[in-house]
């Protein structure tokens, strides 16, 4: 899918969607935000991007609104039609059957799902396993092409039923199908843990593992032998702050500090 064997994946978090609280009015402040920093992650180098709804909240657990759904595939679309990296979507909370949708339509290689199997307590809520709908509307729509990422211990969320590590990643890749796994710190921006990356790095075999948060440019080449890539967002935004503008030479720096 990427053109190198250790790619960085920059987020481009979309700011609050028509329809979410914290939405302006004016839809095109969103693009001008969104195409300001694909134009400085583009510039610093990243091998893929990734598109979510992070300025949606307070998320919704399952299934997002038709509204949603309608701008980020249009934004999507964009973004396709300006470069021709891997692509991936993420629905928040867990709406990964609208993310596939949405990859479906605007071409995009692979989508994000917070919870693919088992069941987490976060703060929306009690979030239950998709792989069972998922896996069937990417058989239905031919998409197999069409990668699904799945978190292990995903970010801001505890298990119902907490299980040994060496389980919950074959539950993961065995029967929920998954074709790579993040791995990421206990919030947004939060550090992952090394050791835990390490063990599910060997635990899952051949699949691809992703460090999904905390990436910087002091970090990442302690996490260069036991990852396959990384998922970075806010270590490239001005101050180091989520909510701000990526900056193009903070990009250049984790790309080059990568090797």
């Amino acid at each position: 899918m990427f053109e190198t064997d250790k790619p960085v994946i920059g987020m481009l978090h979309l700011p609050p969607l028509p329809g979410a609280p914290g939405y302006g009015g004016v839809i095109s402040t969103v693009w001008d935000s969104v195409l300001a920093d694909l134009e400085a992650l583009l510039a610093g180098g990243v091998h893929g991007l990734m598109i979510e709804n992070y300025g949606d909240v307070p998320f919704y657990p399952g299934r997002v609104t038709a509204m949603t759904v309608a701008h980020m595939t249009a934004i999507a679309n964009e973004v396709r039609r300006r470069c021709e990296l891997p692509i991936g979507i993420n629905c928040l909370r867990n709406d990964g059957r609208s993310a596939l949708a949405i990859a479906h339509a605007c071409a995009a290689q692979f989508i994000r799902v917070n919870v693919l199997t088992g069941a987490r307590v976060t703060d929306q809520g009690v979030l239950q396993g998709i792989a069972h709908d998922l896996q069937r509307d990417r058989a239905n729509t031919a998409a197999q092409h069409i990668r699904i990422w799945a978190d292990f211990n995903v970010k801001h969320s505890a298990p119902v039923a907490p299980a040994p590590l060496e389980q919950e990643v074959w539950d993961l890749t065995e029967r929920g199908r998954a074709d790579a796994l993040i791995v990421s710190g206990v919030g947004t921006g939060d550090q992952t843990d090394l050791e835990e990356l390490r063990a599910v790095k060997a635990a899952a075999g051949d699949t691809p593992v992703f460090v999904g948060s905390g990436v910087s440019v002091d970090n990442i080449a302690a996490y260069r032998d036991c990852a396959d890539g990384f998922i970075v967002g806010t270590s490239l935004k001005e101050g180091g702050d989520t909510n701000h503008p990526v900056e193009a030479d903070r990009v250049r720096a984790v790309v080059a500090a990568l090797g």
